[in-house]
Parts: C-alpha cells; structure tokens; sequence
C-alpha cells in the first residue's frame, strides 16, 4: 500500500498565507525523506483558512525544494480554465520536472458560488461541458493537439504536447467516478469531506471502467484526514481545530484554522444538534487516534474501500504535530524512507 499526502496549504488563527506556503514546502521535504509517494496541492478560492488558490505555482515550488517525490494536484478546477492553459501550465511543469508532474482534475467550484461567478466571468452558457474539455485536455497532452470540428484550425500545448502528464479525475460524487471510469483515467475519491458518498463512487468507478492506453484495470485513490499522535488524548484535543472548521463553515463564517482544545471544551462552544450531526457525518471516515487505533482505522478502509493508494490529508494546527502525524503513518506502514 502507497501511502501519498493532500495539503491545502492551511493558514492557521494567528498566521499568515506566507507562513502557510513555508509550511507546505517544509512539509513536502519532510514526507519525501519519510518515503511518502506523491504530495498533491488542493485548489482553493477565497477562502481565509487556505493558501492554495494558485496550485499550479505552488506545485512547481514544491517540485523545486523535493527530489523525487510526485507533485500534483488534486484538483485542479478545470471549470475555472480553458484546456489548452491547463495543458500549458502542466507541460511547463513537466518540462521542468519530467516524470515527477500529476494533473487531478476536478468540477467543483472550489468554494461558494459567487466566487465561482468571478472566476468565470468569461464563461457563457455555450462554453464546452465539462466532459469534452476533460477529452480536449488529454489530447494536449498525450496526443498531438486538436483540432476543430470543421478542420480548419490545429491547436497545440507548447509546452505540453506528448508529455503524457498523468491525469486523474477527482471527485466527491458519482459523476466524476463514471467518467473516469469510461475514459479508462484514475479515480481520486475525496473521502476526507464527503465520506457518504464514497462507497457508491468506488463502485461506479469500477462499474463504469474501460480499459484505455493510460490503464488497464482500475485504479482508486481514496482521500481521508488522519490525525495521528502518540495518545489518544492529544490527538483528540488536534482533532478539534478540524471539527471547528467545519462548524464554522456550516455557519458560513470559514476562518484560518483555530488552536486545538479539548473535546469538552469543543462541545461546549454553543453547537445545536444540527450542526454536531453535521460535522460528524462529513468527518466520520476521518482517523484519529494512537498508532494502534490509526492502524485499525487504515485496514478498516482498505478493507471496504480495496484503494490501491491512501492520500492523507493531515489538517492539524501545529506544524510539528502535523508532521510527527505524518511520521507515524511512515512506520506503520514501514514506508522506505530516503537515504541521508
């Protein structure tokens, strides 16, 4: 089992969007060294507790400070850009760091949808439907260009062209499961903030599966946040800046992540029933705990899930902690870690 690494960057109560970023990069060294497979970069808009609006730079960044470590994103936004920019920026990427570059595709607005508007404030209603800019993108970059319908005019990614930069399609549903599955691409399922569809995606995705020259067989990522600590106790108490997150997005007030309490502490910051249901029901996939209950936790996923590759998302407060929790999940799973 490969075990890979989600980060979106989060900015933390008391810190800025350039800390954040330090963070990332430091973090992106420390996962490689433990032997962790790819590091993929969220997308987010206008969003105060993240700083990865901008993943394409941030990957490059990220691919500048590692060695060997695939760097990607999950996902880019693809409704937010044309296919052939998506295709150049990637095969700038991939030129730069060849056989290291992943491109993860998503459809969600990646946040509320005034935001979206703004972003796409070229967009009409006869822009290109999502399926056909996916098929436009690959042909960028695994074929020779494209060309329009009446043949008149060729397009091509320069860079980009014949690079073959992985893609995979991420999703929180069944449409992207289905469609990437008939493409024959991988899955990426984000099971860390929409854990109730996640079985019903798996199974679609491989219902739906044809083989293609990019795969074979099927292939599913499952996304999940982890957080991992020496006792149970302390990784409750980090757990708690995640369950705040999501209160505080229910109540439409998203803010950089808060400082840790206790779980006492946590319920009794005025929550109704609705809104504790509802965190627990978009966290209830989430693993927390000591290595014991971690490690249960992992083989229960496997377990329902066959995932061919984890991506862990570790959404903690302090650094050092989000990277200790990282360096557990390395020796439970015995990664093979780098060589100084």
């Amino acid at each position: 089992m490969s075990l890979s690494v989600l980060d979106p960057s989060p900015i933390i109560e008391g810190g800025s969007a350039k800390e954040a970023l330090d963070c990332t990069l430091d973090l992106a060294k420390k996962v490689e060294a433990l032997g962790f497979k790819r590091f993929w970069l969220a997308e987010h808009h206008n969003w105060p507790g993240m700083a990865s609006s901008a993943s394409s730079l941030i990957i490059g960044r990220v691919a500048s400070v590692t060695n060997s470590i695939r760097v990607g994103s999950a996902a880019t936004l693809l409704s937010h850009y044309s296919a052939l920019s998506v295709a150049e920026q990637f095969g700038v990427l991939a030129s730069y760091f060849p056989d290291r570059i992943d491109l993860g595709l998503g459809r969600a607005p990646g946040t509320d949808r005034n935001t979206a508007s703004l972003l796409n404030n070229r967009q009409t209603a006869n822009s290109p439907q999502y399926i056909d800019k996916v098929k436009e993108l690959y042909s960028y970059l695994h074929q020779s260009g494209t060309t329009t319908s009446d043949g008149m005019f060729e397009f091509h990614a320069i860079p980009g062209e014949n690079t073959k930069v992985p893609i995979w399609l991420h999703g929180s549903g069944t449409y992207s499961a289905q469609l990437a599955g008939q493409l024959g691409l991988p899955f990426t399922f984000a099971g860390h903030f929409a854990p109730d569809n996640m079985m019903q995606a798996l199974k679609t995705y491989r219902d739906n599966f044809q083989p293609s020259n990019t795969l074979d067989k099927p292939y599913c990522l499952v996304a999940v946040s982890v957080i991992a600590a020496d006792t149970m106790e302390e990784a409750s108490k980090l757990a708690s800046s995640l369950y705040l997150k999501y209160l505080l997005v229910d109540r439409g007030t998203p803010m950089p992540l808060k400082p840790p309490m206790s779980m006492d502490e946590l319920w009794d910051k005025g929550w109704n029933r609705y809104e504790r249901a509802s965190a627990e029901s978009q966290l209830y996939e989430t693993i927390i705990g000591d290595r014991l209950t971690v490690k249960k936790g992992f083989e229960d996923l496997i377990s329902r899930t066959s995932a061919d590759e984890i991506l862990v998302q570790a959404e903690i407060y302090d650094h050092n902690s989000r990277i200790k929790s990282y360096e557990i999940l390395s020796e439970l799973f015995q990664l093979k870690k780098l060589s100084n």
